[in-house]
């Protein structure tokens, strides 16, 4: 079983920056896909970054802001967020899948989400 647990949400004004991080522990591979989904207020989630060995893959919405990394000795992974906007308030969620990597992969592992919140 995979065991994935976020940190460093909380609230940020416009403009400003934040970094999440996600903990991963238990039968975690290599070989896995890993992202991050994010899911706002009234919103339908959204799968906003993947990553495996081969590239890494980001939403449109979140492109040239947003930078997916992971130390895989610590098996840790990091969203870096910058310019943030109020639009991007949600629940962010670190997720793993095995087989396919991309922005549609069957994230079956997910964290318990964190918050983050833009505003002034």
């Amino acid at each position: 079983e995979v065991r994935l647990v976020e940190s460093g949400g909380g609230l940020v004004q416009p403009g400003g920056s934040l970094r999440l991080s996600c903990k991963a522990s238990g039968t975690t591979h290599s070989s896995f896909c890993m992202g991050w989904i994010r899911q706002g207020p009234g919103k339908e989630e959204e799968v906003i970054a993947s990553m495996n060995d081969a590239r890494t893959t980001y939403a449109e919405s979140v492109k040239g802001r947003f930078t997916f990394s992971q130390d895989k000795v610590e098996k840790t992974l990091y969203l870096q967020m910058n310019s943030l906007k109020p639009e991007v308030t949600s629940v962010y969620y670190c997720a793993a899948a095995r087989g396919y990597c991309g922005l549609g992969a069957d994230f079956h592992w997910r964290g318990q989400g964190t918050r983050v919140t833009v505003s002034s």
